[in-house]
């Protein structure tokens, strides 16, 4: 694929998804802004990506609060240069069924993934426009298709598609395109958060999964990792409102 080096922002970049994501992009050839909610987490991931020869900035922002993300971009800004590309990674889980769920565990998660995702948005867009060049990823799920226990994840997830489908419609005259990304079961921190809550062990959990999947196995990191890659590329200038399912499966 073509590249030409840009400065990226992954938020939720400390571990899992993220982390691979980072240094996918920085193995690409980009800077990367790692953005976490702890600086101190983000910097391992940044200290993987220098250790792999690549330029990375940890950020510590709460990609819920305006002002530490318009804080947090323009740091990168000023450290490693106008960032293009931006991907929406960042997210909890505050899994419930609907009667026990609070209103905080619904407005912690709707918080972090979508008005997270469009703070975030809003605040880089304005460099991509101005370069005329921008790249877009937001993560969703297959959740976003339903799932038991979690009412907040699955609405946060299908909104992520929906925001997406717009930032396409509004923001492709200027040269940015905007895709989403929409893991299936993946081994991370979060599934064996899940695991935990659901009393199995994570080998028995993903095993489970894996009977269920048409390639056989669950998904890694890398493998959606790859993925934010090709959407991120110049190749990928003619794809935009699209939602990719990477489940090992056909879903949506």
């Amino acid at each position: 694929m073509t590249t030409t080096p840009r400065v990226a922002v992954v938020t939720g970049g400390a571990r899992g998804i993220g982390a691979a994501t980072a240094r996918r992009l920085a193995a690409d050839g980009h800077a990367v802004a790692v953005l976490d909610l702890l600086e101190d987490q983000a910097a391992g991931t940044a200290r993987a990506v220098e250790a792999d020869g690549g330029r990375a900035l940890a950020v510590g922002a709460d990609v819920a609060d305006a002002e530490s993300v318009e804080a947090a971009v323009a740091r990168v800004a000023e450290e490693l240069g106008a960032p293009t590309i931006l991907v929406n990674n960042a997210g909890i889980l505050r899994d419930n069924l609907l009667f026990k769920m609070s209103p905080d565990d619904w407005d912690a998660v709707l918080g972090v993934h979508l008005r997270g995702a469009f703070l975030m948005t809003r605040a880089v867009q304005a460099h991509m426009v101005e370069s005329g060049w921008g790249r877009v990823v937001n993560l969703s799920s297959t959740s976003a298709l339903g799932n038991r226990g979690q009412a907040n994840y699955s609405a946060a997830k299908a909104g992520m598609q929906g925001f997406t489908k717009t930032l396409a419609i509004e923001l492709g005259r200027f040269g940015v395109t905007a895709n989403a990304v929409a893991p299936g079961f993946i081994e991370t921190d979060m599934t064996r958060a899940t695991a935990e809550r659901v009393g199995v062990s994570f080998e028995d959990f993903v095993a489970h999964a894996a009977k269920e999947i048409p390639v056989g196995r669950t998904g890694k990191p890398e493998d959606i990792a790859a993925a934010v890659s090709y959407f991120c590329s110049e190749d990928a200038g003619f794809v935009s409102g699209q939602v990719l399912y990477v489940a090992g499966g056909p879903r949506g």
